[in-house]
């Protein structure tokens, strides 16, 4: 079967902390937990494997660096001296506060450290995810396809756009149709509709870094941001997975994905 150019990035599921942040060493697991998007790469990989898709992902805590920010996603409340004010970036690059409103770095950490998380935990994943859009060009694609997999609450909290609102259960964004192309789109959006999932677009969601960074259409980088919802398959509360939900939920991704690659 000739190769199709399209790969999986799932820049949040990692849960390792490393020895360099030892501020969330001896966390409770719910608060640790609690805005990684545990188990989107256990859910995604058994479709990955069998379609035979590249996938880009992480074994590292998002509280440590957020992959899907950019490295000046930064204020004087996460590294000290910075000039960018301090709240300006409560979930920046390094996270100071949870989406539940929990304190997280106790105070600012030296620049130095802050550069070593940087060349350590973030460089690795988007070099990566370079390789992978500069190995298709090399192979002869034209375009490369891009689907960045993330997991949502099932409710927005008050740190978000939509407190209080219930979301679909998928939400998939394209930086307000800038990230890639409208076929990839509906391409996209149709795929996880006939899959059976509720799928909105653009609320609450517009897309992250990654999608803002790699989605350059006129370049021939189409990236696309999926949101899935965590009532789907895990305990919200107790943040454990649902084994009865999530064998389901992977057989919807894997009908989801297999008609992406039927369509490009």
């Amino acid at each position: 079967m000739a190769e199709k150019p399209f790969f999986v990035s799932i820049p949040h599921s990692g849960e390792n902390v490393p020895p360099e942040t030892p501020w969330l060493h001896g966390l409770p697991e719910k608060e640790l937990m609690f805005d990684v998007d545990r188990f989107v790469d256990r859910l995604y990989e058994p479709a990955l494997a069998s379609l035979g898709v590249p996938c880009v992902k992480t074994e590292w805590h998002r509280y440590v660096v957020d992959l899907n920010r950019w490295t000046d996603d930064v204020d004087a409340d996460s590294v000290q001296g910075h000039p960018n004010p301090s709240g300006l970036f409560p979930r920046g690059l390094h996270w100071s506060k949870t989406t539940g409103g929990q304190r997280l770095i106790p105070e600012p950490m030296p620049r130095e450290l802050h550069e070593r998380l940087v060349h350590r935990y973030f460089e690795p994943f988007h070099a990566e995810v370079r390789a992978r859009y500069d190995g298709f060009r090399r192979r002869g694609h034209a375009t490369t396809y891009h689907l960045d997999a993330h997991s949502m609450p099932s409710v927005g909290t008050r740190e978000h756009r939509d407190p209080g609102e219930r979301r679909k259960d998928v939400v998939i964004s394209d930086c307000k149709g800038t990230s890639c192309s409208k076929k990839y789109l509906d391409l996209v959006l149709a795929a996880y509709r006939d899959a059976g999932f509720e799928v909105g677009y653009n609320w609450p969601y517009f897309g992250g870094r990654v999608t803002e960074t790699y989605g350059r259409p006129e370049l021939g980088q189409e990236a696309i941001q999926v949101e899935l919802s965590r009532a789907l398959y895990m305990d919200e509360d107790s943040k454990k997975l649902r084994p009865d939900k999530a064998g389901e939920v992977s057989s919807r991704l894997e009908k989801a994905l297999n008609s992406i690659l039927s369509g490009l």
